[in-house]
């Protein structure tokens, strides 16, 4: 069976972030925020998988066995990584940097700063900047100092006036304090911007008025940032987490990053400073993490995406009663393309209707700021149950959810922890009704987070719902999650309407797969087509190639990691695998199993991947409404007939733009757009 590397696909598709900066028919600002989306997904690469990737190819050494298909992995990521950061540079410095020059606006990058602003430049570091900085001198041991986690610094090479000693300083870069760029004074009609980096670096003589600075190189260090707490099954696991949180800063280092044109025996010196492996220094520009492109000043241009404001439905705009209206028929909301507000409506509401008497939900990022969260506290000090289960192993966004949590547990919601050796990834929500002594509940089962702040740029679907086989599964559910470790008591679940991962999802998606291959073989039309995020499971992708060797087509929109390859005689002939990037992250998981009026939609929170199938709670949902079917269907093929911002992955990586009518270019996102305002 042909299986592709995670890594090396997941490094395709972050080039396919890039290839949109370097595409210059998109707007320049939307150019900079791609390439700092490229940026930040690197760096969380190297926090994340990157260590991996070298323990592994360190173990092989050592047990002289083979541990991953992929020969001399390290070494392809290594070179892949390189020649995307040799791209991204040059794209930085002889487009981008030309192209802001053009509109107006002159940045500062590795050049002279003009005469006028050095006395500027001077009063904004004694006065703002300079309270944040701490020089260190290196003694070249471990123990002497440890740089954090993604923090930016100079290793300034000092010399002694007088005995010509040379020493090493390093001095840290605030940008966690203070703002990564900031504007100056126009000139000659020009707007003007300054890395903080070289207002620190232009005053370098305060810091070392007696000694003579010979060289000024920036780094920063990656640090790898698992949690690893797979294995830990008892204790408190708020307080581990809490404690993995307050030393993750401090982690095993994944990459040194350096300053181009540092010498060797400087790099030398740092490894052995920092503990860090040969492996794991990397050469990079002048300046270092780049995902602070996102913050780079606007000077109210023009210079982005038109951006279409979501609508919302009429239905939902003629009822202020989001309950009443789900007692007469489902909703599937498409966001960003649609108003998140009915979601907002739904838990606002609940939280002040006499009739609610129960609120359960899942949590996994929330927004810093949550509506959601807030109308839960107001629930439950209204006197209402709210139970929420809270993932604390929410990667990056632990400390978030921590917070929320205190804050919703002193409010009298009942707060469940992580079941230490499940993460729950499902975004799914139940609210009970009890008016004239009848029991109602309502719905909500989502392709994405309980996040408002996502949801304007995120691609999900939510489904909103009253259908009581859906509502009582969820039930059950939530039942069971507040069980905890008392796993025996999930075998007596059985689901029908919901897709549970370690229950009832995988052997579902099965058959789903094998009457495709039953129609395949008798002769009858037979197609499987599926949107998610991620593909890897090494078991769903042999049922893929037997699909395809039975005959069934079978189309697959996946965004980032795909570990299937496409038209490999004898095996995936009829498997195509596109890729959309574009202005909104494409985020939904859509599974769409035959065709014509016996299509079966399936929607949810799971990628196919070994952890969600296996090791996470994750919810998927039979549509049974048929114009929210007929919707999804639709939502596809718009992304599948996209010849602007699709592209085919290839077995070898690459990926090769679908080619359509040049006379007409279809862009997925703006058709879906057109197509639900007319069909709402």
């Amino acid at each position: 069976m042909t299986l592709l590397n995670r890594d090396l696909s997941w490094l395709s598709f972050n080039f396919r972030v890039l290839e949109e900066a370097i595409n210059n028919e998109v707007p320049l600002y939307e150019r900079l925020k791609f390439m700092a989306i490229f940026s930040s997904n690197l760096n969380e690469f190297f926090r994340v998988r990157y260590p991996e990737i070298v323990a592994l190819s360190l173990l092989k050494k050592k047990t002289k066995i083979t541990i991953d298909a992929n020969d001399n992995l390290l070494f392809k990521v290594q070179v892949e990584i390189e020649r995307q950061l040799n791209i991204f540079g040059k794209l930085l410095q002889d487009e981008i940097i030309v192209d802001l020059k053009a509109n107006g606006i002159i940045f500062y990058y590795d050049q002279p700063v003009c005469k006028e602003h050095l006395s500027e430049i001077r009063e904004i570091f004694l006065s703002n900047v300079l309270s944040y900085i701490q020089p260190i001198y290196l003694d070249g041991t471990a123990n002497n100092f440890s740089p954090e986690n993604n923090h930016l610094y100079f290793v300034v090479t000092l010399q002694e006036n007088k005995e010509g000693i040379m020493k090493q300083a390093i001095i840290n870069i605030p940008t966690q304090k203070l703002k990564r760029f900031f504007t100056l004074t126009p000139l000659h009609n020009y707007e003007y911007v300054i890395f903080l980096d070289d207002i620190v670096r232009e005053n370098l003589v305060y810091l070392f008025p007696r000694q003579k600075i010979v060289s000024v190189y920036s780094i920063k260090i990656n640090r790898d940032s698992e949690l690893n707490l797979e294995d830990e099954f008892s204790g408190n696991l708020l307080q581990k987490i809490e404690k993995q949180l307050a030393k993750r800063d401090f982690g095993p280092p994944s990459r040194l990053l350096f300053q181009m044109g540092m010498p060797r025996n400087l790099q030398m010196f740092l490894a052995s400073a920092f503990n860090v492996n040969s492996d794991e220094l990397f050469m990079g520009g002048r300046y270092h993490n780049l995902d602070d492109l996102s913050q780079f000043p606007s000077f109210n241009k023009n210079l982005v995406y038109p951006k279409p404001k979501p609508f919302s439905s009429n239905n939902m705009m003629n009822s202020g009663d989001i309950f009443k209206i789900l007692l007469k028929e489902d909703v599937l909301l498409h966001v960003p393309y649609q108003s998140y507000n009915p979601v907002l409506s739904f838990f606002n509401q609940a939280a002040v209707d006499v009739d609610v008497t129960e609120i359960y939900i899942t949590l996994y990022r929330v927004a810093e700021e949550s509506h959601i969260i807030n109308a839960l506290i107001s629930a439950a000090k209204n006197g209402k149950m709210v139970v929420a289960f809270v993932e604390l192993k929410a990667r990056f966004d632990e400390e978030n959810n921590i917070k929320w949590s205190k804050l919703m547990k002193q409010a009298g919601v009942r707060i469940i922890y992580s079941i230490p050796e499940i993460k729950v990834h499902s975004k799914i929500a139940l609210i009970r009704n009890k008016k004239s002594g009848h029991k109602k509940s309502f719905a909500i089962l989502s392709t994405g987070n309980f996040n408002e702040v996502t949801a304007q740029f995120y691609s999900d679907h939510v489904l909103m719902t009253s259908d009581d086989e859906i509502t009582s599964e969820l039930l059950q559910l939530f039942q069971f999650l507040q069980l905890r470790n008392e796993v025996e008591s999930g075998k007596k679940l059985k689901f029908n309407a919901l897709l549970v991962a370690g229950f009832n999802m995988v052997p579902e998606l099965y058959k789903l797969i094998e009457k495709e291959i039953a129609k395949a073989i008798a002769g009858e039309p037979a197609l499987i087509r599926i949107k998610v995020n991620n593909l890897e499971d090494p078991e769903f992708i042999q049922q893929l190639y037997n699909a395809s060797s039975a005959g069934v087509e079978i189309k697959l929109i996946v965004r980032s990691i795909s570990c299937i390859a496409g038209g490999i005689p004898g095996e995936s002939d009829h498997i195509e695998i596109r890729r959309i990037v574009d202005q909104y992250l494409e985020h939904s998981r859509i599974l769409i199993f035959g065709s014509g009026e016996k299509t079966k939609v399936i929607i949810g929170s799971a990628d196919l991947m070994v952890r969600n199938l296996r090791h996470r709670i994750e919810v998927n949902v039979r549509i049974k409404n048929e114009h929210c079917k007929k919707q999804l269907i639709n939502f596809f093929e718009l992304q599948w007939s996209d010849n602007d911002k699709a592209s085919i992955l290839l077995p070898d990586f690459n990926q090769q733009p679908v080619e359509g009518d040049k006379n007409l270019i279809i862009n997925a996102q703006k058709s879906i757009y057109e197509y639900l305002k007319k069909n709402d």
